[in-house]
């Protein structure tokens, strides 16, 4: 590529060459637009800068001034944020802010967690975890994330069809259970990212994370079923969507972790360690969305066995030098975290299209709350002892009020657009936002307080 101060090679035909807004055109420069490729660069970039610079001033913010839970805070400021364009635009309308909110509007969630970070997300959250733990508790977690996360589906359909009923929405029994299968499981990202900062008990604090790791193949396989009930097309089983998804994905998981650490074990370059881990993840990932597999149950497989397959090595007197390993990944952790907590926050103004606002988002959340409740309420009479002693209805109440919800549930909710009416995707929507924000931001915020009266109550 020749500069514009030199002479171009002369070819037949048109020579083309590109200097910012300008292209050299058969020995003279003529003004044109950006490409699509370089808008969407442009666009991307400019996403990029936005958002850290959202990230970086909310978090010095709150670590000078508000000091709350970091991932609560950039969520808060965030729809801070969004409400105060939102208010602005309406008082003093303006084509910037206008174009800014349609951005956060139009910005899909779903393809940036499901086809993008979750994998990396989840094998960050999960390769720290001891596979011994899950052999010690396997039955209270099987119980909870199983059944628990079933039971939770059908209370929830249950009591929001009533309330569809008390304020005649019309909505049918499948599109309610759907709904249900889409609040049912609690948030991995948000129960590794915030409720392990609050110093609860071991065990306790194991299981809500194990829990929340893996009762998304379940919430999954529940949200086929009921969804094609709600398109009327067939779809297989639940117990059959759930054995496909979950021991699928447990054995690609496998599978991939182990050829993978074959390189990993044999390498004294960290940095081929961390592409090793990052291409197993990656990897498991696209085979199971392939075969219609839980990618997210895979990459909780992978981190947990590279975790245990590298105690296993440092048993028989391998010594690793993994400092900048975990390192990575932590810090790769806070970066995907901060990031989704930030888009979450500013694409809450989808809630604002919400018919019945007040009502359908008291009333989810309501929902919600007695749903979790009674499902872990019936989880305790067949899981076993209950875990650090605590009493029967303290553990549901700790359990209730830590089942935090979080992208995953927007993520579901937004697939559902195609199957139903554009006011009941509208209600889907605004009711997921408002269990969201409800379980991140108040109940995340009060849980310190919950957990000392629990403590209070257990003496």
């Amino acid at each position: 590529m020749t500069s514009p101060s030199s002479k171009p090679h002369q070819k037949e035909g048109c020579h083309i060459e590109k200097k910012k807004d300008l292209v050299y055109i058969d020995n003279r420069f003529a003004a044109v637009t950006f490409t699509p490729k370089e808008s969407e660069m442009n666009d991307f970039l400019s996403y990029v800068v936005i958002i850290m610079l959202l990230v970086v001033v909310f978090g010095y913010f709150n670590e000078r001034k508000s000091k709350i839970t970091y991932e609560i805070s950039l969520m808060l400021f965030s729809i801070l944020l969004g409400a105060g364009l939102l208010v602005i635009n309406r008082l003093i309308p303006d084509p910037e802010a206008t174009m800014i909110l349609d951005r956060i509007v139009s910005f899909d969630l779903e393809d940036y967690l499901m086809k993008g970070v979750l994998c990396f997300m989840l094998y960050a959250g999960s390769c720290h975890m001891k596979l011994r733990d899950f052999e010690r508790m396997k039955r209270p977690i099987a119980v909870l994330s199983l059944l628990g996360t079933l039971l939770g589906a059908v209370f929830y359909g249950g009591l929001f069809m009533l309330l569809s009923k008390i304020l005649g929405l019309g909505f049918s029994l499948p599109v309610c259970m759907m709904f249900g299968s889409i609040i049912a499981p609690t948030d991995p990202i948000a129960a590794t990212s915030i409720l392990n900062k609050f110093g609860l008990p071991k065990d306790t604090s194991f299981l809500i994370e194990s829990e929340s790791l893996l009762n998304d193949g379940v919430g999954v396989a529940l949200f086929v079923c009921f969804s094609g009930m709600v398109t009327a097309t067939e779809s297989a089983g639940f117990f059959r969507v759930l054995f496909r998804e979950l021991l699928g994905a447990v054995a690609v998981g496998i599978a991939v972790t182990i050829i993978c650490f074959y390189v990993f074990k044999r390498t004294e370059d960290v940095g081929r360690q961390i592409f090793t881990s990052i291409l197993a993840v990656s990897l498991a990932y696209v085979l199971c969305e392939k075969f219609e597999f839980s990618g997210a149950i895979a990459s909780v497989v992978c981190g947990v066995l590279c975790s245990a397959l590298r105690n296993h090595n440092e048993q028989k007197g391998k010594v690793w030098h993994l400092q900048d390993f975990d390192t990575f990944w932590g810090i790769l952790d806070n970066l995907l975290n901060s990031i989704l907590y930030v888009i979450l926050g500013l694409s809450f103004v989808n809630i604002l299209g919400t018919p019945y606002l007040i009502a359908v988002a008291t009333g989810a959340i309501i929902c919600n709350l007695l749903g979790r409740g009674g499902s872990v309420a019936a989880c305790t009479f067949i899981m076993g002892p209950i875990p650090d002693g605590f009493k029967r209805w303290n553990f549901v109440k700790l359990m209730t009020w830590g089942g935090l919800r979080g992208a995953l549930c927007i993520a579901l909710a937004m697939s559902t657009k195609p199957m139903i009416p554009n006011e009941t995707y509208r209600i889907i929507i605004g009711g997921t936002y408002a269990v969201v924000a409800f379980t991140t931001i108040i109940q995340g915020l009060t849980m310190r307080r919950v957990y000392d009266r629990i403590c209070e109550d257990q003496k």
